[in-house]
């Protein structure tokens, strides 16, 4: 078997849908994520993820030198990054297939799925 791969799923939404579900329609849905990302966690599959706090409540940090802190993402966008998944796969289209899934519990959602290259001082970079 050849090395594996983290790869990054990135969800994106249109935020204000998200938060026009009903407390129960969130539920449902999270209940869903949650039975398919257990399943991944009990094959090996499955690293972090997360359901990330509302851009609103978010800052960035750009700029030379220390650089300035503003609020929110900076993005002339309609979707939102609004979580992650960190899958550890043997080929891509194991992440897409991963993805997929999520897809068809979370049909309005937009999936990104890219490779993640880990690197510590002195290491070479993985995946390379």
């Amino acid at each position: 078997m050849g090395a594996r791969m983290f790869y990054a799923i990135l969800a994106y939404h249109v935020e204000s849908s998200v938060k026009a579900l009903t407390p129960q329609e969130d539920a449902d849905l999270m209940a869903e994520l949650l039975r398919i990302g257990t399943r991944l966690h009990e094959e090996g599959t499955l690293g972090p993820s997360a359901r990330l706090g509302a851009t609103q409540d978010a800052c960035t940090l750009r700029g030379p030198g220390d650089g300035v802190v503003i609020d929110g993402p900076f993005a002339e966008t309609k979707e939102q990054l609004l979580g992650l998944y960190v899958v550890d796969c043997a080929i891509r289209d194991d992440a897409i297939a991963i993805a997929r899934e999520l897809r068809r519990v979370n049909t309005t959602a937009v999936y990104e799925i890219r490779p993640i290259l880990l690197f510590k001082p002195g290491v070479p970079l993985a995946g390379k």
